[in-house]
């Protein structure tokens, strides 16, 4: 038997957290298209899994012009989140961006954006586009006790 096999017996050791730096977590950001928005919506505090790409600095999504993330369209305040998980392994990282959402207007970044993507899973109409400002981006990666 293995220490795995033991998990609930065996005396945890420390794990081992790191910073990422900025270019690290903008570099994971870059590499995936689907994250959380985290705000205070009508009903209060909700967290919502989106499709999303970097455009100018910026995460962007395309959402329905009349759901939940619609109240984005006006600035608000948000977070959001991507990570990755490996449970077997016992590692992981995550990035987290705070800042401002709002719906992108103009002319030339739409134009972009309805031909580069983000394209959403989601099926229905999906026609405004909301970008985030990420004001402050952090990240950290984890190596539990038992990972190899």
């Amino acid at each position: 038997m293995t220490d795995k096999d033991l998990a609930g017996t065996r005396a945890p050791g420390p794990s081992h957290l790191r910073d990422l730096s900025r270019a690290a977590c903008e570099q994971l950001l870059s590499e995936h298209v689907v994250g959380r928005v985290g705000f205070c919506g009508a009903a209060g505090p909700v967290i919502v899994p989106v499709n999303y790409r970097l455009y100018d600095e910026q995460v962007v999504f395309r959402t329905s012009p009349y759901g939940m993330l619609s109240e984005l369209r006006r600035r608000t305040p948000v977070a959001f989140e991507v990570d990755g998980i490996d449970e077997p392994a016992e590692t992981g990282w995550d990035v987290l961006g705070c800042g401002f959402a709002e719906a992108v207007t103009g002319d030339y970044p739409l134009s972009q954006l309805w031909r580069t993507g983000p394209t959403p899973w989601a099926a229905g109409t999906r026609s405004l586009f909301i970008a985030i400002t990420l004001t402050t981006l952090s990240g950290r990666s984890v190596r539990g006790p038992f990972a190899d």
